[in-house]
C-alpha cells in the first residue's frame, strides 16, 4: 500500500486485466443513444412548452404509452424471456437493493414527516426511489452499451422491473390508502375492504396484468408469439420508446415553477437515495450475493450500478396525482433526477470501458481536479466571509457557527494548495506533516461544523437559547478534528511515495476519516430529523428571530426569496394581516398631548400630500426597520440547506471509505466516487457562496435599486412622458374595475407624521391581492403588473426611492 495503484485498486475487473483486455461494454454508441434518448424528450419539452401539444392532448398520449404500447412490449418480452440464461444472484441481489432502500426511505419519512401526511408521503417516496424508468431511458442505454458483448444483459431489464410494479408499489400504494383512511376519506369502510381496494387497483393496472399473462403464455406457448398475432404485438410494442421519451418530455414543462423551498428539502433526499444510495446498494449487493461465482462478476456488478442510476419513471407523477400528494416534489425530482443521470451515466460508462489505468496519471488527475477547485473556491468563500462580517450577522446564533465552517472551508482549501506544491517535494517530511496537520484538521471541521450548526438550530427552535453555549461548541468544532488528527499522527504509519493526502497515512487514516463522517452524519442526520419534526414547514423557520418575537412568526412575506410564501384563500385574510401590520412607530411612541377638539381632528385628518422624507417620515423608518429585522434574520432555512446538503457529501466521502475497507479491489466506478468526493471536499465554497455570499440588503437590494433607477431613466428618455399602450390599458382598466375594490381591501390610513396621515399599502400584500383577485397567476406577473401601476403613475412609493417590489415597503395610490 506504498502507491496509489495499491491503495485503490486502480484496475478494471479482478485487478489483473491486461492492457489487452477488451472492455465488458461498447461506448462507442452510449453518446448517440443519449442524445438520440435526450434529444427526443427534449423535442417533447419544446413541443409541450410552445402548445404545439397542449396538456390534454399530452395525457391522451401518455395514456397510450402506459396502456396499451408499454404492456404490449411487456407481454412480447415475457413471451420471448429465456430464462436458462439469467444468473439468478443478480436478479436477487437487484430485489434486495430495491427493498432495502424503499423500506429505508419509508422509515426515514415516516420518522420525519408530519402527523397529518406521514404514510402518504411515505408510500409515494419510497416508490419514487425505487421505481426506475427501465424501458424508455434505461434499455436503450443497456442496448447501446451491452448489445455487441453481454446481449443476455437486456432481458434482465423485464425481469427486474416488475419487482416494483407487482411488489414495491403495491406496499406504496397501501400506505397512500391508509392515510386516506386515517384522514376520514374512507372511514365508512372496513380495512379489510381497504386492502381488498389495493390489491384491486394493483391487479386492474395493464402494465402488471400483461405481466402476468405474459408469464403463463410462456409456458403454454413454449416461448413462441402465435404468428397470426405477432405482428400486431410487434406494432403496439415497437412504438413504446419514441412516444414515451416524447411524453416524458411533454410532462416535464412547467414542471420546476412548482419547486418552493419547502420542497427543497424532501427533493434533496429523494434524488440522493435514487442516484447516489441505489447504485451504491445495487452493486454492494451483487458484491455480496454472487461472491464471484459468475464469470462475469465484475461485469454484472459494474451493470447493478448503471441500472441503480436510471433516473425515476414518469409514472410516479400519475400516481402523486391520484392521490393529490407531494406532486411538486415527485415531478421536479423526475425532470432534476432525469437531467442528472445523463452525465452519471456516462461517465461510469467511459471509466468501466477503460481496461487497464495507470496510478500516477490518475494521482495526478485527481491533484489538479483538487488543486482547481480549491482555487475557485477560496476566491467564493473570502467574498463569503466578507459578507458574512459586512452584515455583522456573525455575532449571532447560528452565524457565529456558520462563519467557523466558512473559515474552516477556506483553511481547507489553502491547505489543499499548500499541498500540491509541498508533496511534490518528496524529501521535506516536515513540511508534509505541517501541511497535512492543517489540511487534515480544517477538512475534519469541515465534516463536524453541518452537525453543530443544526443542532444550534434545534435548539433555538426549541426556546433553549439562554442554555446554548456558543463557546463550547466553537470550542467542539475545532478541538475533535485536531484531537482526530493527532491521534492520526500518533498512530500512524505514513506511506512513503504518494502524494495523494486521502491515503498519505493509509488504512489507519482511512478508519479515522470514516469514524469522523460517521459521527458527523449521525449528529447531522438526527438533528434535522428531529427538526422537522417540530415544524410544520420550513417556511416559518425563515421567520424566526433569535428573538422569537410575535411579529416573526407572524409574516407570511419571504424577503429572501422576493415571493409570497402562502397564498390567501380570500380578502378578509389580507385585511387581517394588514390590520396587523400597523406602523411600529405607533406602538412605540406616545399619542402628542392634545389641548383641543381642532387640533385633534387635525391629527386624524391630516394628510401627507407631499412624498416623505425618510429622516422625518414614520412609515419611512417603519421601513428601515424591518429591513434591519431582516437583516438580522437567522435565515433558518439557508442553513437547514446548507446542512443538508453538505450531508450528502459526507455520505459520498462514508461510502468511499467503506467502499475501500470492505473491497480488496475496489475497481473503477471507485474512481469517479473519488472525483465526486474530492470536488465535494473542496468544493463547498461553491455551496456557501450559493446560499450567503449574496446578502440581500447588502447586495442584492442596491444592485436592484439602482438597476430599477436605470431602467426607469431609459424608459423615460425613450417614451418620454407618456406610457406605452399596455401600461395605459393596464391603468385604464385598473382605475375602472379594481381601484375601488382594492383600496377597500389593504389600504390602511397610517401616521406619517406626528400630525399627518398617509393611506397606504405594502407592496407584499398588493401581490398578494393581485393573485387573490385573479389579476396575476403568480409572484411574478404580480410584480409586472404592479410595475405598469407604478410606471403609468397610478401608485408611488412614499419617498419616491423604490419601483414596485414584493417587500414590506409602503406605496399609496396618487
Amino acid at each position: 500500500m506504498d502507491d496509489l495503484s495499491v491503495n485503490i485498486s486502480i484496475f478494471s475487473g479482478d485487478g489483473s486485466d491486461p492492457p489487452s483486455v477488451p472492455p465488458s461494454m461498447s461506448i462507442d454508441k452510449l453518446l448517440p443513444a443519449l442524445l438520440e434518448c435526450f434529444g427526443i424528450i427534449l423535442c417533447g419539452y419544446v413541443a409541450g412548452r410552445t402548445n404545439i401539444i397542449p396538456s390534454t392532448q399530452a395525457k391522451g398520449l401518455g395514456s397510450f404509452v402506459s396502456k396499451f404500447a408499454l404492456p404490449a412490449l411487456l407481454f412480447k418480452n415475457m413471451v420471448l424471456l429465456d430464462f436458462g440464461d439469467v444468473i439468478w444472484p443478480f436478479f436477487f441481489s437487484i430485489l434486495v437493493a430495491k427493498v432495502s432502500v424503499f423500506f429505508f426511505v419509508c422509515v426515514i419519512t415516516l420518522l420525519v414527516a408530519n402527523r397529518e401526511s406521514r404514510f402518504s408521503k411515505a408510500g409515494l417516496f419510497s416508490i419514487f426511489a425505487t421505481q426506475s424508468n427501465d424501458f424508455a431511458l434505461g434499455f436503450p442505454i443497456v442496448e447501446a452499451l451491452y448489445r455487441n458483448t453481454h446481449p443476455e444483459y437486456l432481458q434482465y431489464i423485464y425481469l427486474v422491473a416488475p419487482v416494483s410494479l407487482m411488489v414495491l408499489n403495491p406496499l406504496g400504494f397501501a400506505f397512500c390508502e391508509v392515510q386516506r383512511w386515517r384522514n376520514g376519506e374512507l372511514h365508512q369502510q372496513s380495512k379489510l375492504r381497504v386492502l381488498g381496494l389495493v390489491i384491486l387497483q394493483v391487479v386492474k393496472n395493464p402494465i402488471v396484468f400483461m405481466v402476468v399473462i405474459g408469464l403463463i403464455s410462456h409456458f403454454v406457448l413454449g416461448q413462441k408469439i402465435p404468428p397470426f398475432m405477432e405482428e400486431f404485438v410487434d406494432g403496439l410494442a415497437n412504438s413504446f420508446g419514441g412516444a414515451a421519451l416524447f411524453y416524458l418530455g411533454l410532462s416535464m414543462v412547467g414542471q420546476l415553477k412548482k419547486l418552493t423551498r419547502s420542497t427543497v428539502v424532501a427533493l434533496i433526499l429523494l434524488i440522493t437515495a435514487k442516484l447516489l444510495m441505489m447504485p451504491l446498494i445495487c452493486r454492494g449487493m451483487v458484491e455480496v450475493l454472487d461472491c464471484g461465482r459468475s464469470l462475469n462478476h465484475t461485469s454484472l456488478s459494474n451493470y447493478a450500478f448503471l441500472y441503480g442510476v436510471f433516473p425515476t419513471a414518469p409514472s410516479v407523477a400519475i400516481y402523486a396525482a391520484q392521490y393529490n400528494m407531494e406532486l411538486e416534489v415527485v415531478t421536479s425530482g423526475m425532470v432534476i433526477g432525469t437531467f442528472l443521470s445523463a452525465p452519471i451515466m456516462y461517465v461510469s460508462a467511459w471509466l468501466l470501458t477503460i481496461p487497464w489505468m495507470d496510478s500516477a496519471p490518475l494521482a495526478s488527475a485527481l491533484q489538479n481536479v483538487s488543486l482547481n477547485i480549491s482555487i475557485i473556491s477560496l476566491f467564493a468563500l473570502v467574498w463569503s466571509v466578507a459578507v458574512m462580517l459586512l452584515s455583522r450577522k456573525f455575532h449571532r446564533v447560528p452565524h457565529i457557527f456558520t462563519i467557523n465552517l466558512f473559515v474552516a472551508q477556506l483553511l481547507a482549501c489553502v491547505g489543499m494548495i499548500a499541498w500540491t506544491f509541498v508533496a511534490a517535494a518528496q524529501n521535506n517530511f516536515l513540511g508534509q506533516v505541517l501541511t497535512f496537520s492543517l489540511l487534515y484538521a480544517s477538512l475534519y471541521s469541515t465534516y463536524i461544523w453541518p452537525g453543530l450548526i443544526a443542532v444550534s438550530l434545534l435548539l433555538m427552535r426549541r426556546g433553549e437559547e439562554v442554555s446554548f453555549r456558543p463557546g463550547l461548541t466553537v470550542i467542539t468544532g475545532w478541538g475533535l478534528p485536531v484531537l482526530a488528527v493527532s491521534v492520526l499522527l500518533l498512530s500512524g504509519q505514513r506511506m512513503p511515495d504518494t502524494i495523494d493526502s486521502a491515503f498519505f497515512y493509509g488504512k489507519t487514516q482511512v478508519l479515522c476519516s470514516s469514524m469522523v463522517l460517521f459521527v458527523s452524519i449521525m449528529l447531522c442526520g438526527i438533528s434535522l430529523a428531529l427538526l422537522s419534526r417540530r415544524t410544520r414547514d420550513y417556511h416559518t423557520l425563515e421567520h424566526g428571530s433569535v428573538s422569537g418575537s410575535e411579529e416573526d412568526e407572524r409574516l407570511l412575506y419571504d424577503p429572501n426569496t422576493q415571493s409570497s410564501v402562502e397564498q390567501p384563500s380570500a380578502i378578509g385574510s389580507i385585511n387581517t394581516d394588514c390590520q396587523m401590520c400597523e406602523c411600529a412607530s405607533d406602538r412605540e411612541q406616545t399619542m402628542p398631548v392634545v389641548t383641543s377638539p381642532k387640533e385633534e381632528a387635525s391629527i386624524h385628518t391630516g394628510q401627507c400630500s407631499q412624498q416623505c422624507s425618510p429622516t422625518s417620515c414614520l412609515l419611512a423608518e417603519e421601513e428601515q426597520k424591518e429591513a434591519d429585522r431582516q437583516n438580522t434574520d437567522i435565515q433558518s432555512t439557508r442553513h437547514v440547506l446548507v446542512c443538508l446538503l453538505l450531508t450528502v457529501c459526507l455520505l459520498a466521502n462514508l461510502s468511499s471509505c467503506l467502499w475501500w475497507l470492505f473491497n480488496t479491489d475496489p475497481g473503477q466506478l471507485y474512481v469517479e466516487l473519488q472525483f465526486f468526493c474530492v470536488v465535494a471536499n473542496f468544493g463547498q465554497g461553491l455551496i456557501s457562496f450559493a446560499f450567503f455570499g449574496l446578502d440581500k440588503h447588502l447586495i442584492i437590494s442596491p444592485f436592484k435599486k439602482r438597476l430599477a433607477s436605470l431602467w426607469r431613466r431609459w424608459g423615460q428618455e425613450v417614451t418620454g412622458s407618456v406610457a406605452s399602450e399596455e401600461i395605459r390599458l393596464t391603468c385604464r382598466q385598473f382605475l375602472a374595475y379594481h381601484k375601488q375594490q382594492c383600496v377597500r381591501d389593504i389600504v390602511q390610513k397610517k401616521r406619517c407624521g406626528e400630525r399627518s396621515t398617509a393611506e397606504t399599502f405594502l407592496g407584499s400584500e398588493m401581490v398578494r391581492w393581485l393573485q387573490s383577485v385573479g389579476l396575476a397567476a403568480d409572484p411574478g406577473e404580480a410584480l409586472a403588473y404592479g410595475s405598469r401601476l407604478l410606471e403609468g403613475r397610478v401608485i408611488q412609493h412614499i419617498s419616491l426611492e423604490f419601483g414596485f417590489l414584493d417587500e414590506p415597503l409602503h406605496y399609496r395610490f396618487t
